[in-house]
């Protein structure tokens, strides 16, 4: 869990592939990368398994180019469509059972703690609808009453897009599915509104379709939850095949989704919005102050 986990020991570099080579030498560790700069570094996840055209994956790749400190970063996730390209993450990935992912965060959380005291290690769960607002609910509440620190991630294609087309609690009311022949009979579960209640210190709702947003987002999310408490990110990541939404048009369908009723929408207590804003400034005047050199 740090960059000496990856870095190959003296004699072996030659021997490794040249891929373990660039991703040592020119990823992204030790400094925080733009969207501008894709293809320009390696990334920490390039090879998935998901359906092609998934806007959940294009989401997932912003997400861990957002990480702070990605050496000192563990993720945590269940069953689903989106581990399935967060566990080919050369970060350490750790599987919850379904419903768990919240209560394992939260055991992890406090153990790196107290096992690194003089290191911050970031803690993110990443999981979609059913696992977090169906299935992990009792985790997902519990763990923001007690204000544990560290980021939730809810991917939300507002469908069980891993198990045949199921309704979950963030489906549109109304909406038929293949495992929803009916339709759903009852309303999209209000999780943002859940999250104000249980007094998360950042909220966000989000759509992929802005990178630089996506990944200042999840970028605030974690470094407030480092000292502040909570976060809660909620993101729209259709399932274009659940949804049959043509792949050409997965993007179209994200723009038409958020502005009909996915807008970019962001929450944080004073003392999260004070904490941000001082590290943002300092943030910028290194780099201002490393422009110049």
């Amino acid at each position: 869990m740090s960059l000496e986990t990856v870095r190959p020991s003296p004699g072996f570099e030659e021997l490794l592939p040249i891929e373990y080579r660039d991703l040592v030498k020119h990823g992204q560790y030790g400094r925080d990368v733009k969207v501008s700069e894709i293809g320009k570094f390696k990334e920490l996840v390039e090879e998935h398994p998901m359906c092609a055209g998934c806007a959940m994956t294009l989401f997932i790749r912003l997400a861990m180019m957002a990480l702070p400190n990605p050496e000192h970063t563990i993720n945590v996730g269940t069953a689903g469509c989106g581990r399935l390209a967060i566990s080919q993450a050369n970060i350490p990935f750790i599987y919850g059972n379904y419903g768990d992912t919240n209560s394992v965060a939260s055991g992890l959380k406090r153990a790196l703690k107290l096992r690194f005291p003089n290191q911050v290690k970031d803690v993110v769960v990443m999981a979609g609808d059913g696992g977090l607002i169906d299935i992990g609910f009792q985790g997902l509440m519990h763990s923001w009453f007690r204000q544990e620190k560290f980021t939730t991630i809810m991917l939300d294609n507002e469908v069980y897009g891993n198990t045949g087309g199921q309704e979950s609690g963030m489906t549109l009311k109304g909406q038929i599915l293949k495992m929803a022949p009916r339709g759903k009979e009852v309303d999209k579960i209000d999780a943002m509104g859940l999250a104000k209640v249980a007094g998360c210190a950042y909220i966000a709702r989000i759509a992929p379709t802005n990178p630089s947003r996506v990944m200042r987002t999840i970028r605030r999310a974690v470094l407030i939850a480092r000292e502040v408490g909570p976060t809660y990110i909620q993101a729209y990541t259709s399932c274009n095949i659940e949804y049959a939404i043509p792949t050409p048009d997965v993007m179209q369908d994200a723009f038409d989704v958020e502005k009909e009723r996915y807008g970019f929408e962001e929450i944080m207590t004073d003392e999260a919005k004070a904490y941000i804003t001082e590290i943002e400034k300092k943030q910028k005047e290194l780099a201002k102050a490393n422009a110049k050199k």
